[in-house]
């Protein structure tokens, strides 16, 4: 069946969390010595003096390991001006991006400077680092640049704390999400307690959830299906692994599902049984949420279960996996 699309969806949607990483010692050692007011490179195999360090010579790839401190006053080799801070950005107020080589490096190194408009920065201005109060052992120790001849690194030197191993990143972005119209009638759908494919025209094979087009021939996919809540898990993993924001407690296992009448699993969560027990071929269901719950999107259905029906022949599963 075809369906119109007289209305246009879309939401407001915000990613936020904490990305967590180790720092490895190369650039453990540059945080460490942020922290205690200092900036440090490593030496390449040409000689020169690489600010931020690099793990690995881009010369050779050969490790690298020979640290050479460096002034916190330098030069500017070149910059931008943001005329619109973004949320997150060094200021809420007009300020430069520079690329700025320090005193002893030979190469530059990205950071804020702070001034007041375009005319008051230029590329070959003198510029110094203005260290933070609080420094944590990260690149904001350095609150910014300025413009200065001479160095005003704090005295106050954190030499017995210890070295910095690990950093904790935020990330929070928002963006608007325009959903296209093979979208717009998928989710139309979903609020009706009805799962929707699209056929393709080169095979009829059905996509699920539709999408705007065939990737193998661009042609649309305006042919809907209605597809059953009922399928088959192809593959699947055992999630075992804690992490911040996590809805279930591990073990739990997410799964791809092929629905009856469709050709192309898709994720879900298969719960109502113990993870173990999960395995290729088992037949499940979807188990929706109350309906006053409903909203325009797949969270609708809360997860799948297990039907109790025989498991279906691998023969059957085996090409959409």
């Amino acid at each position: 069946m075809t369906l119109g699309n007289s209305e246009i969806l879309s939401a407001p949607l915000r990613m936020k969390f904490d990305y967590t990483r180790s720092t490895g010692p190369i650039i453990g050692r540059f945080l460490t010595e942020l922290r205690s007011g200092k900036v440090v490179g490593v030496r390449g195999s040409d000689g020169r003096v690489i600010v931020p360090p690099a793990e690995y010579d881009p010369k050779t790839s050969e490790p690298l390991s020979e640290f050479v401190q460096v002034s916190d006053v330098g030069t500017v080799q070149t910059w931008s001006w943001v005329a619109e801070p973004l949320p997150g950005q060094p200021f809420d107020r007009p300020f430069a991006y520079a690329l700025i080589k320090l005193d002893g490096a030979d190469t530059a190194i990205l950071h804020a400077v702070d001034v007041a408009s375009p005319a008051d920065i230029s590329t070959g201005m003198r510029v110094r680092a203005r260290w933070a109060a609080e420094r944590t052992g990260d690149i904001h120790d350095i609150a910014a640049f300025e413009p200065g001849e001479t160095s005003a690194a704090p005295a106050d030197s954190i030499v017995d704390a210890e070295p910095i191993t690990g950093i904790v990143t935020p990330i929070d972005f928002s963006i608007k999400h325009t959903a296209a119209p093979q979208e717009a009638v998928f989710l139309k759908a979903l609020m009706e307690g009805r799962l929707l494919g699209a056929r393709a025209r080169m095979d009829g094979k059905v996509y699920f959830p539709p999408r705007g087009a065939d990737p193998r021939d661009g042609s649309p996919t305006d042919d809907y299906v209605e597809v059953s809540d009922k399928g088959i898990v192809t593959t699947f993993c055992i999630v075992n692994v804690p992490f911040m924001g996590q809805r279930l407690k591990p073990p739990y296992v997410a799964a791809y599902v092929l629905l009856d009448g469709a050709d192309i699993p898709f994720l879900h969560l298969v719960l109502g049984i113990e993870a173990s027990e999960v395995r290729m071929g088992m037949r499940v269901e979807a188990v929706w949420k109350p309906r006053e719950e409903w909203g325009l999107s797949m969270a609708n259905i809360d997860h799948f279960r297990p039907t109790g029906e025989p498991d279906a022949d691998y023969d059957s599963f085996a090409h959409h996996l």
